[in-house]
């Protein structure tokens, strides 16, 4: 599992949000196991069955500094004060205390978006991963289904391969994205 793409450009899925059109193939892949009548005419995803098959808390501790240094109150006086206090720390006076001020903003700001990045690459990754594992499943009962279903009406036996299309792209996309081995 170490071949797991993790540069957004190179995925195939590169959000959870742009995963839900495996999720509408695996639910469509459901629905035609629970209906053997049903073909392309009754699913809910039928122009991509028919192509498949033709083919904050930074801001507030810099507020609270600001406020509470040197002169009390958030008037021009204080302001000033509280500006040239801040600016004093790395020999500055108030423009310097400005950035002293904002460095605080800004790390955490940093550090919040680094967070939520890593955050959702994990959710997206372990997304994939259950998705990869519910797509392979369907893949084999729609596998199954066409063998068993061999007398059934061309509308159904073109709907079960046009599942069997999308649910072998899904596979192909989501390994790759995975970094699993072709």
């Amino acid at each position: 599992m170490s071949g797991y793409i993790t540069k957004k450009k190179d995925m195939r899925f590169q959000s959870v949000e742009a995963l839900q059109q495996v999720v509408n193939v695996v639910n469509e892949a459901a629905a035609a196991l629970d209906d053997p009548k049903r073909t392309i005419r009754e699913s809910a995803i039928p122009e991509v069955l028919a192509g498949a098959f033709g083919a904050g808390i930074g801001g507030a501790a810099s507020f609270a500094a600001l406020y509470g240094l040197g002169t009390v109150g958030l008037s021009a006086a204080g302001i000033t004060s509280g500006l040239a206090t801040a600016g004093a720390v790395v020999g500055g006076g108030m423009v310097a205390g400005v950035f002293v001020l904002a460095a605080p903003v800004a790390l955490l700001a940093a550090g919040g978006v680094g967070l939520t990045a890593h955050l959702k690459s994990k959710q997206l990754r372990q997304e994939k991963e259950r998705l990869y594992q519910e797509v392979l499943k369907k893949h084999q009962a729609i596998i199954k289904a066409q063998r068993a279903e061999l007398n059934a009406s061309k509308e159904r036996q073109e709907y079960l391969e046009s599942l069997n299309i999308l649910l072998s792209q899904a596979i192909r996309d989501l390994k790759h994205d995975l970094g699993y081995a072709a």
